[in-house]
């Protein structure tokens, strides 16, 4: 092999190293993005839910809003920012209501009940109701709590 042919050699690797190095630079920089973008993203997500947390805490609490209907709203909210959170003693209520009402129907599917269905429905989320309400007030308190300490009340 002569000299200038491996001159070029060299010099053609240098410029793939380079190339590959800037494509690398690149990609890069569209992860950090990304990653800048979900947390923004994470973010919003979470002061949504809080602020919902907190609306829906508040009106359970003035019995604005039904304590089953509220339960079962911050349940929903908790696991999004944290499926872990409604296993926290002070949130179990939430879980508890959902899975002892799950079965319970709603919307379109409460009003194709028969009145003596819907009833019977009705009295069983009333017993439910009065069983736990003062838990479900309790965690009530717990979210506003949850949310006056965001983000350390996290962990």
């Amino acid at each position: 092999m002569s000299e200038t042919v491996a001159w070029l050699l060299l010099g053609a690797g240098g410029i793939v190293v380079i190339a590959l190095g800037g494509y690398a630079m690149k990609l890069w920089r569209e992860v950090k993005r990304r990653e800048a973008m979900k947390k923004d993203e994470v973010r919003r997500a979470n002061d949504n839910c809080l602020q919902s947390l907190e609306l829906i805490a508040k009106a359970m609490l003035n019995e604005q809003v039904d304590p089953i209907e509220g339960s079962l709203r911050c349940k929903v909210l908790l696991e999004i920012i944290d499926p872990a959170l409604v296993a926290r003693s002070s949130f179990q209520v939430f879980a508890e209501v959902h899975q002892r009402t799950s079965h319970l129907h709603t919307h379109s599917a409460r009003r194709e009940l028969s009145p003596r269905e819907r009833m019977k429905e009705d009295r069983e989320r009333l017993a439910v109701e009065d069983e736990l309400r003062n838990s479900i007030l309790q965690a009530a308190h717990a979210v506003l709590d949850f949310k006056q300490r965001w983000p350390s009340s996290l962990h």
